[in-house]
């Protein structure tokens, strides 16, 4: 016998069963609690119900089956007795204490044995029904990896086969899965290729694996956790499914979900809890209706429901965009029938009593799936009740049930029970296995050929993320992003500086606009820029929160450096029209008088356009628009001005202005000045002025400011009836609407009609075009039009 190696921690994934413990996952159920739901009209169970804790508070425990926590030496030889009478006892015997005596004193995370764990992947494959040789090849799987036992030592002990299983398992054991999916891809052809010589190989590494994940909890990192689960998911769950052991898929999703997406987990499963509670009763009864109707068609059928499991229920989410309360079918019946020809008569009966549901009718006996299961899938109302669940019913026989739970385990076969190897195995038929099985010869020989691996594998992992798409760095790393994502969301998930200096991006090489929508597999190289172009309307391309609410900050950050600087050029600008000197520590006090937490906020909101530059020269200085509108006269057309005088943007200084006698331009109508040919002035005109086209100097563009203070004169032709009182009723009206005359004058005094040509200050176009109103709108008023003709 080899020594043991000198280890007290192998570092293998998980610890065997323990006891419950605060803050760690409770026991799986015990061998024999069944996840199955009404069976002989009894209460569904919920998932998860059998057994109780968390990993962390608040979460309930994934949905796991178990067998016993240690199987002692004649209990596992029992096992293997209750299907096969005829097997080898000494083979099984010597196998278990072999393993137990090279293993020695070995501990698991917890603490345990390590012999605890190869000892319940033997109980697992005999609760699978393998051959006493499979069962073997379980208990000594990890001889020849964590001890110093040879594959040598294995074949001069228990014979060729049985070392053939235990030399691939150790080969696969040695190579560790890589994170990267072409790396991993080669260690899953590698796989395969394992079982190319015996599929009992894969067999017993599954069950090495779902050993390990029910007792993940036992291993402290999370990280740890969380790689062993996304492997799990990625790698092993679709393998069970490949060959068809739906008994260690399911159990091998919901483990690996729940530790992969424990907050999904959790909703999903309570969610489910309260359906079953609020549909059980629908449940039974139709359980028992079915059972006898199909009685009464003579066929003796053995019937069971379940709910669907949380991953299931979370695929189909994902796959349907469906919320959870959207979902309308969580239930599963069975009806196991003898014959196949039961299995059409059941269906006719299920057809003939129950509300169908349209398209959900599939026939896997006739045309069984790729992987040889086969039954036949239709689905009813759980009742007559409007919104009632929808229940999915599964037609199968013995047979076809056994090889849907247990898969390529369901169908080995044995030439002849007295045909017995060296080591007193019972000898396989590999061929007749491979006929049963051409499907997995050609997964087989894709890998052999390298064809479709890396595709087989990201297929796999995708069936998990349908709602992510997977993308990569020049240099191979791996972004993980939303479908629809783009090239945006590819540089905030990189880092938020590469984000912030996104210019571009190439995809494959190929440059691409913003709006692209990512795929699998794609290269993107983000192009950067110090002067990153503006963000914005961005965000309609981003689908990621975090690039979202980054580009929003940048916006804003952006808006508000753009409203700090126009803030000060306003204001310095108002100082400087104002005649008063600009003082940022003045400024900084009025600001905190005015409700600021300081000049730069205040220097903002006046970038905004929120605080006008009068209302803080007015906190500045508070006597001082009181003085200027004291001295403050009427702007009149034809005289020179100074600049300050005045609210013109462009103006520059040195020029004085002059108001166009003609188009008399007020504040909000549109402004262009002409400089004089001595340089001396600049004339102000509105930009429809006749006069225009006569001017010979350079054309200046200008812009109104605001200046609720300053007013202009206009002249307004004004045509009255004759009437007594004519004249005082239009000072009135002026009056009435805060236009202060400065001339009124009567010309072409006609017999029924005159004239009034009367100058009048206002503020801006607007209010001249309220005093115009007025005017029109008068008993006494033919027309009002102003003085140069431009109505």
């Amino acid at each position: 016998m080899a020594k043991t190696k000198p280890k007290t921690e192998t570092g293998r994934e998980a610890p065997p069963h323990s006891a419950p413990s605060r803050g760690r996952l409770a026991e799986p159920h015990p061998k024999g609690a069944s996840q199955e739901g009404v069976s002989q009209g009894t209460k569904a169970a919920a998932p998860g119900q059998a057994v109780s804790g968390a990993v962390e508070a608040g979460y309930p425990p994934p949905p796991v089956g178990r067998g016993p926590a240690v199987v002692r030496q004649f209990e596992l030889v029992e096992l293997v007795r209750a299907y096969d009478p005829d097997l080898d006892e000494d083979l099984l015997n010597k196998a278990y204490v072999y393993a137990y005596r090279a293993h020695g004193t070995q501990l698991r995370a917890s603490g345990d044995p390590y012999f605890s764990h190869p000892v319940s992947v033997a109980a697992i494959l005999a609760e699978m029904k393998l051959d006493p040789v499979t069962v073997a090849a379980g208990l000594l799987h990890d001889v020849v990896e964590d001890t110093d036992t040879t594959v040598a030592d294995i074949k001069r002990e228990f014979g060729g086969e049985i070392a053939g299983l235990v030399d691939g398992l150790t080969k696969i054991a040695k190579k560790e899965l890589p994170a990267d999916v072409d790396g991993a891809a080669e260690n899953f052809g590698k796989f395969i290729l394992a079982t190319c010589k015996d599929v009992r190989v894969l067999l017993v590494k599954l069950a090495d694996r779902l050993h390990n994940m029910r007792t993940l909890h036992h291993i402290k990192k999370p990280e740890k956790r969380q790689r062993i689960a996304l492997e799990t998911m990625e790698i092993y769950a679709p393998l069970a499914r490949i060959i068809g052991i739906d008994k260690f898929r399911e159990e091998l999703e919901d483990l690996s979900f729940y530790y992969l997406r424990p907050d999904d987990y959790k909703a999903i499963t309570e969610g489910l809890q309260r359906m079953v509670e609020r549909s059980v009763s629908d449940v039974v009864a139709l359980a028992q209706n079915l059972r006898a109707e199909i009685a009464k068609a003579g066929i003796d059928a053995e019937i069971t429901s379940r709910e669907k499991r949380a991953f299931s229920v979370w695929r189909k989410m994902q796959r349907k965009k469906q919320l959870f309360e959207e979902l309308a079918d969580i239930y599963a019946f069975r009806v196991i029938v003898p014959t196949v020809e039961d299995c059409y008569k059941a269906v006719g009966v299920i057809h003939q009593n129950y509300r169908l549901i349209p398209g959900e009718f599939d026939d896997y006996i006739s045309t069984p799936k790729p992987n040889n299961y086969r039954s036949i899938h239709t689905a009813v109302l759980l009742s007559k009740k409007e919104g009632s669940q929808k229940a999915e019913i599964q037609i199968r026989t013995k047979e076809m049930h056994d090889a849907a739970e247990r898969g390529i385990a369901a169908h080995w076969k044995y030439k002849d029970r007295s045909a017995r190897s060296s080591s007193g195995s019972v000898e396989l038929s590999g061929s007749e296995h491979y006929n049963d099985y051409e499907w997995l010869r050609r997964t087989v020989s894709s890998v052999e050929t390298g064809s479709g691996v890396a595709e087989l594998l990201r297929t796999a992992k995708l069936e998990f993320y349908r709602d992510q798409i997977f993308c990569f760095t020049p240099r191979g790393r791996v972004i993980s992003l939303p479908v629809g994502a783009s090239p945006i969301d590819f540089a905030y998930a990189l880092h938020t500086d590469i984000g912030d200096s996104y210019s571009g991006a190439k995809v494959n090489g190929i440059l691409r606009p913003n709006r692209h929508q990512l795929r699998n597999g794609d290269v993107v190289e983000v192009l950067r820029s110090k002067d990153a172009p503006i963000p914005q309307g961005w965000e309609a391309y981003a689908v990621t929160g975090s690039a979202k609410l980054r580009l929003r900050k940048r916006l804003r950050e952006l808006a508000a450096k753009e409203q700090h600087a126009l803030g000060q050029r306003i204001l310095r600008a108002g100082f400087e029209t104002h005649d008063v000197p600009y003082s940022p520590d003045a400024v900084r006090e009025a600001a905190k008088r005015m409700g600021f937490r300081g000049l730069k906020p205040l220097l903002e909101a006046v970038g905004r356009l929120e605080v006008s530059d009068v209302a803080v020269i007015d906190e500045v200085y508070p006597n001082l628009r009181a003085t200027l509108k004291a001295n403050r006269r009427p702007v009149e057309p034809g005289q020179m001005v100074s600049p300050r005088a005045v609210s013109i943007e462009g103006i520059g200084r040195g020029a004085g202005l002059i108001f166009c006698a003609t188009c008399r331009p007020l504040p909000e109508e549109r402004i262009i000045g002409v400089r004089s040919d001595d340089e001396q002035h600049i004339c102000v005109h509105r930009i429809d002025c006749p006069n225009l086209s006569d001017e010979s100097g350079d054309w200046i563009d200008l812009a109104w400011r605001n200046d609720p203070e300053a007013s202009y004169v206009v002249e307004v032709v004004v045509t009255v009836t004759n009437r007594t009182g004519a004249i005082g009723h239009i000072g009135s009206l002026l009056a009435k609407y805060e236009a202060d005359i400065h001339d009124l004058h009567v010309e072409n005094r006609e017999v029924q009609f005159s004239d009034l040509r009367v100058e009048f200050a206002v503020q801006d176009a607007k209010h001249l075009a309220n005093v115009m109103t007025a005017l029109r709108g008068s008993d006494l008023v033919v027309d009002a039009r102003r003085s140069e003709g431009i109505r």
